[in-house]
C-alpha cells in the first residue's frame, strides 16, 4: 500500500494505491495526517484510482480524516472509486460527510 501526497494551496490530493486494510491503514493516517496538519487544506482529496482493495479500515481512514478536517472548516471529498469500493463507501452512510464519485464520474484531472 502506498500514498503519495500532491498539495497546492487550497486542496491536498492523497493518491492511495494497493490494499488498505488494519495493517496499512495506521502508515496512510499517519501520512495524510501529516500533510493536513502542516497545511490545513479547504479540501482535502482522497483517490481511490489504484487501490485494489479496501476493508473496514478505509470506513474508518475516511471517518478520521472528516473529523481532522472539521476543525478548520475543511471539506473531504473521495473521488475515483471502483463501483464496488462506491457501493462499501455509500452503504457507511460516507455521502453524509464526504463528496463521493465513481471512477467515471470523476471528470476533474487537476
Amino acid at each position: 500500500m502506498g500514498v503519495e501526497i500532491l498539495s497546492n494551496a487550497l486542496r491536498v490530493t492523497a493518491l492511495l494505491s494497493g490494499e488498505i486494510d488494519h495493517h496499512t491503514a495506521a502508515a496512510i493516517r499517519m501520512d495524510i495526517d501529516s500533510a493536513i496538519s502542516a497545511q490545513q487544506p479547504k479540501t482535502l482529496r482522497l483517490d481511490f484510482t489504484e487501490v485494489s482493495f479496501m476493508d473496514s479500515s478505509a470506513i474508518g481512514l475516511v471517518m478520521g480524516r472528516y473529523r481532522l478536517l472539521q476543525a478548520w472548516g475543511g471539506q473531504l471529498e473521495v473521488v475515483n472509486l471502483s463501483d464496488r469500493n462506491y457501493k462499501v463507501m455509500k452503504l457507511a452512510g460516507m455521502q453524509s460527510l464526504c463528496m463521493l464519485k465513481r471512477k467515471d464520474e470523476e471528470n476533474e484531472s487537476d
